[in-house]
């Protein structure tokens, strides 16, 4: 039967009609006063409807409406926020030119927008966030999930089942783009011999939109229409044509927009392929020479890599690969074997039978970071052979700490707090001793009793879930009293909460099942753990992680203090990182990239008890929380986790439970507050997501977009420049013409003192590049057991001689600053700093 659909809603009164602006915008969800004014309607429907405030709109009853359209409190209420929306969110931000477009697999907004899976969407929904409070000219690519990453249950042996309901695409807040005639945008891109299309919508983020590219549409056989329907789903072939469509079809929907930005900003190497899409556009639109275009777009483009584990990044079996990459090298006008070769390490070349996205990505990428200063570290050593000729202090891979957007993750409580009591920029990156300042005026009492309420609306919602679990379902007498009376409200809580892989070991404290009984059955000083989280639905192991929590809670009777909530997302997230007093982490170090849910928990008090891996390994300082005691010299994972959980619990033993419990001065525990005021300096002063894309925009955004525009004007002069300068470079270091000789030294580097000065001395053959192409240096540095140097430094040195036939000697003194042990050597690099960070880089040593 053919039907033709419909909807009908209730009519929004005049009075109200802002009510239909708002829902049209997420704006709403980071400003309390907005979200307040959706709970006014109805408190049990909002919550019923997860706060998805198009749907809510369209269920609230009639009547309901016109009783509020006569209420003047309600009308100034929604006066006030519609002053704050359109100071925040000006009428033409449609109209605005975007120089910077974000591009990410996934995108954490919030939990009524189901496209995103964990940690790195819900990075990416707060880097929008904070983009749009700053309003940075940026727009954001993603693709438009209708079944999104799946809901769990637990079946009654504890056993993580995944179901996928439809996300309905008219109670969310999307608009159809449009081309400037007015006519939707579909935009399409060629798998081998077919065609791939998606329907271009737009989810206003305050002041950033965001692009969502559907393949559910008419013009796609079945089989294509399934691209997006689920985040993580599918085979490798169904990955690689999200992938495709993200980064290739993703930029033609901007072009197609009217949007031509000069800096693309890739979220891991999921949105690598947009780089082919930008030398197309170049050669293609522009006339430009594919070499000319290849130097305009990395130089150009930012890279973010979140992944320190090598199984973690994507890639591709290049058979799988090629015949799509045939299609798309040929419309840029490029080989495809070379394009292939930009995703493989230099060494690995001749046998490797994988692409790597990652590799792709900081190859095609000038500015490159980690998420965390060890992660920086990690990612430095783990992608060293991307760059052969260089020490590992000097792999161009910087770090840019992640950082939380605070307006969405502090609770209401203590919002009105921080609102009294501390600067009026509290939420945004504020100075640090204003910050200091205000905290040390917050009265402990009321900063105690707003905590204290968190933790009891954490314990309700956490009772109304477990209530409807599966296993509780059908229980009656003591499983249904058990569901009822799970948890305390006056209890220690301690929360786990992410995404369940084996490296984030889950169950460490279940290492010692001894004393965990011990702490769950004391009745003096009693201890509650709530854990939640999803494992990969291909995880089998992270699934057996959960059963084992479930099934020691059932087997020992401890229901009501160990407890796993079911379908983790956004909405938890919140519940928990501001109702717990002890946010536990425990992965095995250096295998957590950054950890951002550990700072939406600092920012609300909530204290960190973690390995000092990620974040916690730059912003611990003894004083605002606990850093459990790992060891790196083990070698066997087994003796490893048995040492750290030995460790955490002495914690738990000796310091946390104690600390908590202590009530010297009357019901206050002192210490703990001073611990918690402590936690909220390190959220809110280091670790937010403004101070986080402020830096992008200082360190990337900016001098990325003055090299756009320097590389393409004139014609592209500069870059064709570079492009002929690249050609000399190459053949005189890849050919292997170059030579510089060991350095000599005048003096006895064997008697050397702090203060003393040497000189330096070496003889180069430079094979027809000039002098003022190269740079000679002396590099030196202090040395390891191996004898390599690892802290190092650099000394210029100067042409002293000029020899036949292109041949030279240069020279430059070095002073001994430190003392030490100390190793030294010379070599040639590309003058400038034009090619610092291009892969694998121009650089000779002697040998």
């Amino acid at each position: 039967m053919d039907v033709q659909l419909y909807n009908v809603g209730p009519r929004i009164p005049e009075e109200l009609k802002f009510l239909e602006t708002l829902s049209d915008n997420i704006w709403w969800c980071w400003h309390p006063m907005a979200i307040e004014l959706f709970v006014r309607i109805n408190p049990n429907l909002w919550r019923e409807l997860s706060g998805n405030a198009k749907q809510f709109l369209r269920t609230v009853p009639q009547s309901r409406l016109e009783e509020l359209a006569r209420d003047p409190v309600y009308r100034r209420h929604l006066r006030a926020v519609q002053a704050d929306f359109e100071r925040q969110v000006p009428k033409d931000k449609e109209a605005r030119k975007r120089d910077i477009a974000y591009f990410s697999l996934e995108f954490g907004i919030h939990e009524s927008i189901r496209i995103f899976s964990g940690g790195l969407g819900v990075l990416a929904g707060d880097h929008l966030k904070a983009a749009s409070d700053l309003s940075l000219p940026l727009v954001a690519v993603g693709l438009l999930y209708r079944q999104g990453y799946f809901t769990q249950v637990l079946d009654r042996n504890g056993w993580q089942i995944e179901h996928y309901p439809v996300s309905e695409i008219h109670n969310l807040p999307l608009v159809r783009a449009r081309d400037k005639e007015g006519n939707g945008i579909t935009i399409s891109i060629p798998l081998i011999d077919r065609q791939l299309f998606a329907a271009v919508w737009v989810l206003w983020v305050g002041n950033v939109p965001l692009v969502l590219l559907d393949t559910e549409i008419p013009e796609n056989p079945p089989d294509l229409r399934e691209v997006s329907w689920r985040l993580y789903g599918g085979d490798k072939r169904m990955r690689l044509h999200q992938e495709l469509l993200l980064g290739i079809g993703g930029f033609k929907a901007l072009l197609a927009m009217g949007y031509e930005p000069s800096v693309c900003h890739m979220n891991e190497g999921h949105a690598g392929f947009l780089s082919l899409a930008r030398i197309s556009h170049l050669v293609n639109d522009f006339g430009y020479d594919p070499n000319v275009a290849l130097e305009t777009v990395w130089r150009s483009n930012v890279f973010t890599t979140h992944t320190p584990v090598p199984a973690g990044n994507e890639v591709f079996d290049i058979g799988l690969l090629r015949p799509y990459l045939n299609v798309f090298a040929a419309e840029a006008h490029l080989d495809v074997n070379r394009v292939i070769r930009w995703g493989i390490p230099i060494n690995d070349r001749n046998h490797a039978s994988e692409m790597s996205m990652t590799v792709f990505g900081l190859r095609l990428a000038d500015y490159s970071n980690g998420v965390s200063k060890l992660h920086g570290e990690v990612a430095r050593e783990m992608w060293k052979n991307l760059w052969p000729q260089r020490s590992v202090s000097e792999i161009p891979i910087k770090h840019i700490t992640n950082g939380v957007h605070i307006a969405s993750w502090v609770s209401s409580r203590l919002w009105g707090l921080y609102e009294r009591y501390l600067t009026p920029k509290w939420a945004h990156n504020p100075p640090l001793d204003q910050l200091v300042e205000g905290i040390n005026t917050l009265p402990d009492e009321e900063l105690w009793m707003a905590h204290e309420l968190c933790r009891q609306s954490l314990v309700r919602r956490a009772r109304k879930l477990i209530q409807s679990n599966v296993r509780y379902l059908s229980g009656h007498g003591k499983e249904a009293d058990l569901a009822k009376n799970a948890l305390s409200p006056d209890v220690l809580t301690i929360g786990f909460a992410r995404r369940f892989a084996t490296y984030k070991r889950g169950t460490l404290l279940l290492r010692n099942p001894d004393r965990l009984l011990a702490l769950l059955k004391d009745t003096v000083r009693p201890v509650q753990f709530i854990f939640a989280g999803k494992a990969h639905p291909a995880d089998d192991a992270g699934k057996k992680l959960i059963q084992d929590l479930v099934q020691f809670a059932e087997t020992h009777g401890v229901q009501d203090r160990l407890v796993f909530l079911e379908n983790y997302d956004i909405g938890m997230a919140r519940s928990l990182t501001q109702g717990v007093d002890v946010w536990l982490n425990t992965p095995r170090r250096p295998q957590e990239a950054s950890g951002t849910s550990g700072m939406k928990a600092a920012i609300n008090g909530v204290i960190n008890c973690s390995i000092l891996d990620g974040w916690w390994a730059e912003a611990y300082n003894g004083e605002n929380g606990w850093a459990i005691e790992g060891n790196d010299y083990y070698t066997e994972d087994e003796d490893r986790d048995n040492y750290e959980s030995q460790q955490l619990f002495n914690l738990l033993e000796n310091e946390i439970i104690p600390c908590f419990y202590e009530r010297s001065n009357g019901d206050l525990p002192v210490r703990w507050i001073k611990r918690m005021k402590a936690s909220i300096v390190t959220g809110l002063g280091d670790f937010s997501s403004e101070r986080m894309v402020e830096e992008y925009n200082r360190f990337f955004y900016e001098p990325a977009e003055a090299s756009y525009r320097k590389l393409t004007a004139d014609d592209a002069a500069y870059a064709k420049t570079l492009v002929a300068e690249k050609e000399r470079l190459v053949e005189a270091f890849d050919g292997g013409k170059l030579y510089i000789e060991r350095p000599t030294v005048e003096g006895n580097l064997s008697d050397m003192h702090v203060g003393d000065t040497f000189k330096v001395s070496t003889h180069v053959y430079l094979a027809g590049l000039r002098p003022d192409e190269v740079e000679i240096e002396a590099y030196y540095g202090t040395v390891n057991v191996h004898n390599e140097i690892v802290e190092s430094g650099v000394e210029k040195m100067e042409m002293v001689e000029e020899l036949p036939d292109n041949n030279y000697r240069f020279s430059c003194e070095i002073v001994c600053q430190a003392s030490g042990r100390f190793g030294l050597t010379a070599r040639i690099k590309a003058a400038g700093h034009d090619w610092d960070n291009s892969v694998p880089g121009f650089m000779c040593w002697p040998r």
